[in-house]
């Protein structure tokens, strides 16, 4: 069932926070994004191949998946556009990703040329043009793939920002707004730690972000934050934090005996 994140009857942003399954053993739980103005659409993080026909059905209350314009993908995991073959069968949109990874989306398709479906976004980001409002794709590299990107929609007021700010929390969890910042952060630093490559990367980012008016920041994985408190709170212990090559000592590099 989609969340409404913001509504004021021309743009429209819904999550989908629960189709998969995350039970012991099973697939990480993720999210998917749908992006609605004035009769023109996108998704963000579409999913892999088990999210494709929950997200397919789901999305038709709101939007036509025949008009889909856009998949932005902030990475190429599989739990970010596996299904992306599907999408090109069953709508006419074209994929933007890191131009880094325009090469590497073919590989989750049958192997014909779709190249004219791929948009490369270069890494100082793009504007694009989504019905009568833009979407910024704003540079995360490093946070955590080499080509990686976050989506702010400006209108809405709301960052959504793949893998930066996940959170493993229990799915039935995942839908709800952050409410006590500090016990939350315990969801979220074993997973930053490992996945975003340093603190240098952090702070150029909190620089980035500051500069923008945001109500919301949507992590891919887990709950998101509301409100400027929530979303401050965020920024600064983004912008602290020691992570990945940071941690990294010798006893990291051994031969294993």
């Amino acid at each position: 069932m989609a969340v409404e994140l913001f509504n004021d009857g021309k743009h429209i942003v819904h999550a989908f926070y629960d189709l998969v399954d995350d039970s012991p053993g099973g697939a990480v739980q993720c999210n998917q994004f749908l992006i609605v103005d004035n009769g023109h659409g996108a998704l963000i993080d579409p999913g892999g191949n088990m999210t494709y026909s929950g997200l397919l059905m789901d999305m038709q209350k709101y939007f036509s998946s025949k008009d889909l314009d856009y998949i932005l993908a902030s990475h190429p995991d599989p739990d970010i556009i596996a299904s992306v073959n599907k999408w090109f069968v069953a709508s006419h949109c074209k994929v933007m990703i890191s131009s880094l990874w325009t090469r590497f989306v073919p590989h989750f398709t049958t192997g014909k040329d779709v190249s004219h479906r791929i948009v490369g976004i270069p890494d100082q980001g793009s504007v694009i043009r989504l019905g009568q409002s833009n979407v910024l794709a704003l540079p995360a590299h490093f946070m955590h793939a080499e080509g990686n990107f976050q989506f702010y929609d400006p209108v809405a007021k709301i960052l959504f920002t793949g893998d930066l700010g996940a959170s493993l929390v229990p799915q039935a969890l995942a839908a709800s707004a952050v409410t006590d910042f500090h016990s939350h952060v315990g969801y979220m630093e074993g997973f930053h730690k490992r996945y975003i490559v340093s603190r240098k990367v952090c702070r150029f980012w909190a620089n980035m972000v500051r500069q923008l008016e945001i109500e919301q920041i949507v992590p891919q994985h887990g709950s998101r934050f509301v409100g400027r408190r929530a979303v401050e709170d965020f920024i600064s212990w983004v912008e602290s934090l020691e992570c990945g090559v940071d941690l990294m000592t010798q006893g990291n590099y051994q031969i294993p005996r």
